[in-house]
C-alpha cells in the first residue's frame, strides 16, 4: 500500500505553516504561571455562574473590575481595553 505523503505536512490554507505565522512567543506567554492562574480564576468563576462553555456563543467575557470583582461584558469591549502606557483601564 502506498504511503500517504500528505499526512503530517499540515499545509492547509489556514495552517500556521502555510501562512508563515509563528506562535512560539504566545505559547511561552500562555505558559507563564501568572497567566495560568488567571485562566484558572476565570474558568472557576464561569463554572460558578454556570456559563462555562457558553461564553463563545453568547459573545461575552468575564471582565475584571477595579474593585476586583468580575462582571459579564461584551467580548469586543473587554478585549479592546488594553490600557495605555501600562495604565489599567478596568471598568
Amino acid at each position: 500500500m502506498a504511503k500517504n505523503k500528505i499526512v503530517g505536512k499540515n499545509k492547509r490554507a489556514s495552517s500556521n505553516k502555510a501562512t508563515g505565522r509563528d506562535y512560539s512567543a504566545q505559547k511561552e506567554y500562555n505558559n507563564r504561571p501568572d497567566q495560568v492562574a488567571k485562566r484558572v480564576e476565570l474558568n472557576r468563576e464561569a463554572r460558578k455562574r454556570k456559563i462555562y462553555g457558553k461564553r463563545h456563543s453568547n459573545g461575552v467575557d468575564l471582565s475584571h473590575t477595579k474593585s476586583g470583582s468580575m462582571v459579564l461584558e461584551k467580548r469586543s469591549a473587554n478585549r479592546a481595553r488594553n490600557g495605555r502606557n501600562g495604565k489599567s483601564t478596568k471598568k
